[in-house]
């Protein structure tokens, strides 16, 4: 059985197991069961000028949509959608009280203005600030780490030797596909971890609200790699039907930033999710 297969076919955290094998526009034989790949949209990306994955995961039907499916099992550092289990881990191992506690940055110098200064992780996720996160990870510590990443089941679970810099450099990587997994655990609240601190997870990364769709998300970006590497993970709610979703996209120019989330979003709306 190959890894690909095998990703696909063993039991999950959500303790489903997987269905039936659709593809489409596509030329060979599928990746995995399960899963229905959509070529055409491939396009998306072409439009844009980048080169990237998609996944769209339907939790009530444990079936996932794929864009470039060879890539959507590609392990890559997760950058800044990390931020999202590092909050739940920072709550659970108490190093910080809540959401609103303020978290020193440091005092030094950073890539973005707004980085320089102390916020609480409610703000800081929001502008993805990277050292506030740091002073969290440093709080938690590498032997914590090593018992929460297998507790979460996040991605390989590798944290090396450096505590604040594992999940922007490596060695911890995710693919699209454990993303969207991971996304959809904490959107039902199934991670194992207390409600209290997937509550307060999934609150600070909601995004927008309308026509009845509540949107939550969380951007990332790869510095240290070249070409830099974009993410977009989060999941869409509505009427209590959960579609999680996880795009990453290759970024050699800074102005590529953006294409994360319009992206994303042009995904969403041509599979009549947003």
């Amino acid at each position: 059985m190959t890894a690909a297969l095998s990703l696909f076919t063993r039991r999950t955290a959500l303790g489903v197991s997987i269905g039936a094998i659709t593809v489409i526009a596509r030329g060979r034989a599928p990746l995995a069961a399960g899963s229905t790949e959509r070529a055409d949209l491939e396009a998306v990306f072409a439009e844009n000028g980048v080169a990237g994955t998609f996944v769209l995961y339907d939790v009530a039907t444990d079936h996932f949509t794929l864009i470039n499916a060879t890539r959507a099992e590609k392990r890559f550092v997760p950058a800044s959608t990390f931020k999202i289990a590092n909050t739940i881990i920072a709550l659970e191992t108490g190093v910080v009280k809540d959401e609103n506690e303020i978290i020193p940055y440091g005092g030094q110098p950073q890539p973005f203005k707004t980085w320089e200064k102390d916020m609480s992780m409610r703000e800081a996720i929001a502008l993805s600030a990277v050292p506030i996160y740091q002073e969290l990870a440093r709080r938690i510590g590498l032997e914590r780490y090593r018992e929460w990443l297998p507790r979460l089941d996040f991605g390989n679970r590798q944290t090396g030797t450096i505590v604040d810099t594992f999940w922007l450099d490596g060695p911890l990587e995710i693919s699209a596909l454990e993303e969207a997994r991971f996304v959809a655990r904490l959107a039902q609240q199934k991670l194992d971890a207390s409600i209290r601190s997937q509550s307060i997870a999934r609150d600070i990364i909601r995004l927008e609200s309308r026509d009845g769709k509540i949107l939550y998300g969380k951007t990332g970006w790869r510095f240290s790699s070249a070409p830099n590497l974009g993410w977009w993970t989060g999941w869409v709610e509505q009427n209590g039907k959960i579609s999680a979703f996880s795009l990453n996209i290759d970024m050699p120019a800074a102005t590529d930033a953006p294409k994360r989330v319009a992206v994303g979003k042009t995904m969403l709306s041509k599979l009549g999710v947003l």
